[in-house]
């Protein structure tokens, strides 16, 4: 049975940590859309994020991001996936908060390069050791995660509704609380 909900679920963390996997489950069980903020981000721009980060650079792609998770969190109540650096920015924190409850996936570095080296569409990965790439950012970003109303540990033997089902309850619990 769907649970009634009236905030939006916004989940940040790092590329690789199931942000787009776990929202779609998370979404079906609340029974509200979900979005994809890179794939809306990419829609505005009428390119690639790849593109939109060769053409105007990460500081360009980030204002545009500010610009459409505001526009989106207007929408509610939806199932958001932030892009991994979203969370970084204090304008878009402060929007989440307003609207919103912020969820964490935390996952561990080996299932974070696991799971990025499957494909080739990181910006931040590329050219690069991503190993060592994404070790810099748990230790720049992890913090930041931090300020979100709720943690979730990534657990690389649940399935990604399995996992869904950890959120939903997480979720439940802190709307319970506040």
């Amino acid at each position: 049975m769907a649970q009634n909900i009236t905030k939006n679920i916004v989940l940040v963390g790092l590329m690789g940590a199931g942000k787009t996997r776990i929202g779609r489950e998370i979404a079906k069980v609340f029974r509200i859309p979900f979005i994809d903020a890179d794939r809306e981000i990419e829609a505005a721009a009428g390119c690639s994020v790849q593109e939109i980060f060769a053409l105007y650079g990460e500081d360009g792609f980030r204002e545009g991001e500010v610009r459409v998770i505001e526009r989106l969190l207007q929408d509610g109540p939806v199932v958001l996936a932030t892009g991994g650096g979203a969370f970084m920015n204090e304008t878009t924190r402060a929007n989440i908060a307003k609207s919103s409850v912020s969820v964490w996936l935390k996952a561990d570095l080996d299932l974070l390069v696991e799971r990025t080296s499957r494909t080739s569409h990181r910006p931040l990965l590329q050219n690069t050791d991503p190993r060592a790439v994404l070790a810099a950012l748990m230790e720049k970003r992890y913090p930041v995660y931090a300020l979100a109303d709720v943690a979730v540990d990534c657990d690389e033997t649940l399935s990604p509704r399995a996992m869904g089902q950890r959120v939903k309850d997480a979720v439940l619990e802190y709307l319970a609380d506040d």
